[in-house]
C-alpha cells in the first residue's frame, strides 16, 4: 500500500465531503497535554465535563488496540448571524454561544468521519478506525495542533490561519501509518487582547482557563449561579464567544460552507420571556436539534431570567413573579426571586414578602432576602 497516495487521495476526498482542514499526526502520547492537563486537575481548573482518566485523554494506545496515527478535521462555523433578530425593551432576548448556532456539531462532524471511513474502508480493507467529536476521551486541541490544523491559542482555541479559532474539531485513530504533518508555531506574540477581556478573569494565563469561572461553564451548570458572576452573563444563556470575538485572527472571519450550520435567529438569539414558560416537550422540539440543549431546560430558563434582570425588564414582572410561585424548581423559584428584586418596581417589593410567607425552602428564601436587599438600598 502506498500510504503517501492514499493520504492524498484522503485529503481530495475530505475536500469533496465539506472537510474545510485536515491534518495527519503520529498516535505517540501527548505529553505535553498530559503534563498540562494533571497541572489543571492539582488547581481545580476542570470543568468536570471531561474524560476523568487523564491517561486516557492523551495516550491512544489505552482507547484503541495498535494505532498508528490520527486524523484529524475541522469544519469552520458562521461568526455572524443574517438579519439577526433585535432585542427590544418588551421583546429582549437571549443569545447562544456561535458554536450552538445551527445543527449540532456533534452531529455534523460524525457524518463527516463516517464518510471518510468509508471511504477509507474501501481502498484498505482492513482498516480500523475510533473517531470521536469533543466527547471523546482524547483532547480534540491536541490533537489538532499536533496534527498541523492551527495553533493552540492564548485564548484555549485553536486558530487556523483559514478561519480563525471558527471551527469544530473532531479526529479519528486508525491503525494505518500515514506520514504526519508539520504542528503549526504559534502565532499569538505578544497580544493578550482574550485574556484581557475574559468577563470573569478565567483565562489566568495565556493557554490557561480555569473553567470553574468560564461563563461557557457556568451558563452549563444546574444550580444556583454564584452571585459574583451573575451580572457577568449578561444576556448569554449558552456559551460565551468574548476570548474568539476580540481576538485579532478572528477579524473578518466569517464562512457560511455548510447548511447544517446555518443559525435560525429565532433559536440563537430566543425570546427569554417564552422560554420561561415552555414544557420539557416544548423546549426539546425548538431546542433539541442544537448543542446547547444538551444539558436540558434548566440552565438555559434560569440564565434566561438572569438575562431579565440584567435588562432591568420591568415589563416582564408579571412572568417573573408568576414563575417565582409556581415553579417546582427551587433553582428556578429563588432566581426568578433575585431577578424580581433585581428588576425593582412598585410591584416587586409586594410580591417578594407575599413569596416569602409562603416559601419553604432555605435556598430559596436566602435569593428573597437578596431581592429584596436590591429594593431597600
Amino acid at each position: 500500500m502506498d500510504y503517501r497516495l492514499l493520504k492524498q487521495e484522503i485529503i481530495d476526498h475530505a475536500n469533496s465531503l465539506g472537510i474545510d482542514k485536515i491534518g495527519f499526526t503520529t498516535a505517540d502520547v501527548f505529553t505535553e497535554m498530559k503534563n498540562h492537563l494533571i497541572r489543571q486537575e492539582q488547581l481545580g481548573y476542570q470543568s468536570g465535563f471531561e474524560e476523568k482518566d487523564i491517561e486516557k485523554r492523551v495516550d491512544p494506545s489505552l482507547i484503541f488496540s495498535e494505532p498508528r496515527s490520527i486524523i484529524a478535521i475541522a469544519l469552520a462555523y458562521p461568526s455572524r448571524m443574517k438579519n439577526p433578530p433585535k432585542s427590544v425593551k418588551g421583546a429582549r432576548r437571549g443569545i447562544f454561544a456561535r458554536a450552538s448556532w445551527g445543527t449540532d456539531y456533534h452531529t455534523v462532524l460524525r457524518d463527516r468521519l463516517s464518510k471518510l471511513e468509508a471511504f477509507i474502508q474501501e481502498r484498505v480493507p482492513e482498516a480500523r478506525f475510533r473517531s470521536m467529536v469533543d466527547t471523546g476521551e482524547l483532547a480534540d486541541r491536541a490533537v489538532a495542533e499536533r496534527a498541523g490544523i492551527g495553533w493552540s491559542a492564548k485564548n484555549c482555541a485553536v486558530i487556523t490561519p483559514e478561519f480563525g479559532s471558527y471551527v469544530y474539531l473532531g479526529e479519528m485513530i486508525t491503525n494505518l501509518p500515514f506520514e504526519p504533518d508539520e504542528p503549526m508555531q504559534d502565532q499569538c506574540g505578544s497580544c493578550n487582547k482574550c485574556v484581557d477581556a475574559c468577563p470573569t478573569g478565567a483565562l489566568v494565563q495565556g493557554g490557561q482557563l480555569n473553567a470553574q469561572k468560564c461563563i461557557a461553564f457556568l451558563t452549563q451548570t444546574k444550580g444556583f449561579l454564584p452571585d459574583e458572576y451573575r451580572s457577568k452573563i449578561g444576556n448569554r444563556i449558552y456559551g460565551c464567544d468574548t476570548c474568539q470575538t476580540v481576538c485579532p485572527k478572528n477579524k473578518g472571519k466569517d464562512f457560511h460552507f455548510h447548511r447544517e450550520m446555518e443559525p435560525d435567529g429565532e433559536i440563537a438569539k430566543p425570546l427569554l420571556e417564552p422560554l420561561l414558560m415552555m414544557s420539557n416537550r416544548e423546549f426539546k422540539e425548538t431546542f433539541g436539534h442544537i448543542s446547547g440543549s444538551w444539558r436540558g431546560k434548566k440552565p438555559i430558563q434560569r440564565n434566561a431570567i438572569i438575562a431579565l434582570a440584567h435588562f432591568k425588564e420591568e415589563q416582564s414582572l408579571p412572568v417573573l413573579i408568576e414563575v417565582m410561585n409556581n415553579d417546582p424548581r427551587p433553582v428556578i423559584r429563588g432566581t426568578a426571586a433575585w431577578a424580581v428584586g433585581k428588576i425593582g418596581g412598585s410591584k416587586a417589593k409586594d410580591a417578594l414578602l407575599e413569596f416569602k410567607e409562603k416559601e419553604k425552602e432555605g435556598d430559596v428564601l436566602q435569593e428573597i432576602e437578596k431581592g429584596l436587599s436590591f429594593l431597600n438600598n
